[in-house]
């Protein structure tokens, strides 16, 4: 088995889903007292989003960079960014290390093709859903990608960073979620993509009519692929 490196703490909440979806992979695959090898460098997530905010995605990288370094020395034999925003600075981790960087955008236009989907409702962070980095990764593989209009991508930005990476889950939210979903529905979104790893704390596959896809579980499965593949 692989040793998995995790670059968590952005934000902590979706980090625990990380562990535990991975470990329960393991025991799935393996069974009896199997669980993962896992390093976890967990970031202060105030210092990332202070620097996302300034719009200083260099010294993001740097930092970045310099901590997928240090897991790569402690072991690991991959790392993942635990997060889909900082996935911005990709490039310049992976970069700093020689072993293979996971990327959640890859492993979910892997995951959208193998369902057929083709026109995908992209729900994340403003900078997910409005930027190239990650929506290209998406279109170079065939899939056309629809983000809320106007004020909904500001309503989804803002219940991610004010509400679910503080842990705060309200009904009003997930209520105003839903429509932002409705409205993709109609305008031809064949599935939902939960571009942000906390997404999955407030909208759930029974909530809606859609495929749904959760970038957090597509991420963890496709490291488990890697780790437990000779």
């Amino acid at each position: 088995m692989k040793t998995i490196g995790l670059i968590g703490g952005m934000s902590w909440e979706s980090t625990v889903t990380y562990y535990q979806l991975l470990n329960e992979g393991v025991k799935d695959a393996l069974g009896g007292l199997h669980s993962a090898k896992v390093l976890l460098y967990s970031v202060d997530f105030f210092e990332i989003e202070s620097l996302m905010s300034r719009g200083d995605w260099d010294k993001a990288a740097d930092l970045l960079g310099g901590v997928a370094a240090r897991l790569e020395n402690a072991g690991a034999d991959m790392i993942l960014i635990c997060t889909n925003t900082l996935h911005k600075v990709a490039p310049q981790v992976q970069s700093r290390i020689r072993v293979p960087l996971v990327h959640i955008a890859v492993a979910a236009a892997e995951a959208l093709t193998a369902q057929g989907i083709s026109r995908v409702g992209l729900l994340g962070t403003k900078y997910t859903m409005t930027q190239a980095f990650y929506r290209d990764k998406l279109v170079e593989r065939g899939i056309e990608v629809l983000i809320p209009e106007g004020d909904d991508i500001d309503l989804v930005n803002r219940v991610i960073f004010d509400e679910l990476c503080l842990g705060i889950v309200k009904e009003e939210s997930r209520t105003e979620y839903l429509r932002v979903i409705a409205d993709l529905q109609q305008r031809g979104a064949q599935g939902i993509l939960l571009g942000c790893t906390e997404l999955g704390l407030i909208v759930a596959r029974e909530d809606v009519s859609l495929p749904l896809f959760d970038t957090t579980e597509i991420h963890a499965k496709k490291a488990l692929a890697l780790a437990l593949t000779e």
